[in-house]
């Protein structure tokens, strides 16, 4: 029996991609799907966000790109982390990618996206060099769209005063956060990730910007005992019982992406919230209940109510982080991809 069951919910990835087009109003939408689209496989992914109206696909390497590439022939996919070997230029080059430039050194023979730093501090020219005839496309990542609109809106003043003069090309700087929140940056093109898997990139409730969450993630009750006061659970005793409680054990840990540090979050255990108390083992948390339940009742890790940005709080950390380390190795997990 699997530990654990992960559904992809193709549908709502659907909905969430329509919803986004009409936001972004005439700019195109350019779904990322680097990292097997967060989690959430990104051959199945970027098939849904084309069919509902994106555009391109970004991936952040040029292995993730071939892949694609194998799947969908023509359609437009841009590589926008570093590319620096001759192969994989050339194996670019020859798959018809396209490639995010950080430097002034342009390679010959393959569709060019130059990248202005304006504030990121990571990747990225401190200006433009001069512009080859295969350079297509102007661009530049936002540091604070989801936390600081004001800084966001400096570094879209300097990367209009940076690219005015080549209106011809394709200008992009939108992420999800501004995409939703910043009309002026939507340019001509939005590169939205996070939100197409239905996750708030500001770490709110998805639906305040009309989302679904994409991922849903269910397991059981492996056991249930009652704890008598002063027994504990977990590794460090860190729950101790003060009075007669209920607890459930849940066959999954950090091994298949259920952080140590979500202890104080909380799971739907047959249909009601439950908190999650001890430490978090490898394979394995304890939840506690207000009554005895029977084994195997049905354990809501993600999905269905329960948010990732609920979880993320308690970790402190980002909704996109806690997706992507869910585990779907087979051997522990089954995943069904729907399009309800």
């Amino acid at each position: 029996m699997h530990r654990s069951e992960i559904t992809v919910d193709l549908g709502a990835l659907r909905r969430n991609v329509r919803t986004l087009v009409r936001v972004l109003e005439g700019a195109e939408l350019w779904a990322v799907v680097k990292a097997d689209a967060y989690g959430h496989g990104a051959v199945d992914v970027a098939g849904a966000a084309l069919g509902s109206g994106a555009s391109a696909l970004c991936v952040a390497t040029v292995g993730e790109g071939l892949t694609l590439r194998r799947e969908y022939a023509g359609v437009r996919i841009l590589v926008m982390g570093p590319t620096t070997s001759s192969r994989e230029i050339a194996q670019a080059r020859d798959a018809e990618l396209e490639l995010a430039i950080s430097d002034e050194e342009i390679p010959d023979g393959v569709r060019v996206h130059t990248k202005l730093d304006t504030g990121m501090g990571r990747y990225g020219t401190a200006r433009l060099p001069e512009l080859r005839e295969n350079v297509v496309g102007l661009m530049t990542h936002l540091a604070t769209a989801d936390t600081d609109q004001e800084f966001a809106r400096e570094q879209l003043r300097r990367f209009e005063a940076a690219t005015a003069e080549h209106r011809h090309l394709t200008r992009h700087a939108a992420n999800s956060a501004a995409a939703l929140r910043i009309p002026e940056s939507r340019y001509d093109a939005a590169r939205c990730g996070v939100a197409i898997y239905g996750l708030s990139p500001f770490g709110e409730d998805p639906a305040d910007d009309g989302l679904e969450p994409v991922l849903s993630w269910q397991t059981f009750l492996a056991q249930v005992k009652e704890l008598q006061p002063g027994e504990s659970t977990g590794y460090g005793r860190r729950f101790v019982a003060e009075e007669p409680t209920w607890i459930g054990i849940v066959p999954v840990g950090y091994a298949d992406g259920f952080r140590r540090d979500m202890t104080g979050t909380e799971v739907r255990v047959g249909g009601e919230l439950r908190e999650v108390v001890g430490t978090v083992s490898m394979d394995s948390f304890a939840v506690r209940l207000d009554r005895e339940l029977p084994v195997g009742t049905p354990v809501v890790l993600l999905g269905h109510g329960v948010l990732a940005e609920s979880h993320a709080r308690v970790a402190d950390t980002i909704n996109y982080e806690l997706v992507c380390g869910v585990g779907s190795d087979p051997r522990r997990a089954r995943r069904t991809v729907m399009d309800g």
